[in-house]
């Protein structure tokens, strides 16, 4: 079991260190308010965990669908298109309010992970394959396994927004505005890939 919970971890945190939307809206986010990543590891948490019950119950097949991959791609992509183009209306601002509303992170982490093939592509496959082992070890590995994994989550993105609010504070507004325009580019590249990969994914279907 130890080990097993061991190997989790390792693979979650490749998936969670990884760059991506997740990572630009909590630094984003974070460079407002220190716990937005906690907020958003939630928010992500709402959607993960009964996804993981899903498919602990058969849903993978659903998933992999070309026409699914497509719908939930197009979507997710002009989400995040909507974000960058926030994240750099906040660039803007001559005055960057330093509170951020616990609902606006909260509500971002479920649907950047509702939104994102990617993150439902890799529990169809390798998160698949996770759930499969824990099953081995009953009930109870099943929980261990997604506590683990989300715990995972909402430390690394906690760290992430602690760090940006900490550069925020250290180098003031400038820092603030430099996150907010990497992170608004960051989202607007995410946002073109997805739209393109889900037409080609539509397409196809």
């Amino acid at each position: 079991m130890l080990r097993f919970l061991f190997e989790t971890v390792m693979i979650s945190l490749t998936g969670v260190m990884a760059p991506g939307p997740v990572t630009a809206v909590t630094m984003g986010k974070g460079s407002k308010a220190p716990f937005a990543g906690a907020w958003i590891a939630l928010g992500h948490g709402v959607v993960e965990i009964p996804l993981m019950i899903l498919l602990l119950l058969g849903f993978s097949a659903v998933l992999k669908m070309e026409m699914v991959k497509g719908i939930i791609g197009l979507l997710g992509g002009l989400f995040l298109l909507y974000l960058g183009i926030g994240m750099f209306r906040e660039m803007r601002k001559t005055d960057v309010e330093s509170r951020e509303n616990a609902h606006k992170p909260l509500i971002s982490g479920m649907l950047l992970s509702i939104g994102n093939p990617y993150f439902l592509l890799w529990w169809a496959m390798v998160g698949l394959k996770l759930i499969e082992r824990s099953r081995v070890f009953g009930i109870m590995g099943f929980v261990l396994f997604a506590l683990c994994h989300w715990l995972c989550d909402f430390i690394w993105l906690l760290i992430l927004s602690f760090l940006s609010f900490k550069g925020k504070t250290f180098y003031g507004g400038k820092f603030q505005k430099g996150i907010f325009a990497l992170c608004g580019l960051v989202l607007v590249f995410f946002s073109g890939m997805f739209v393109v990969d889900a037409l080609g994914a539509l397409m196809g279907s």
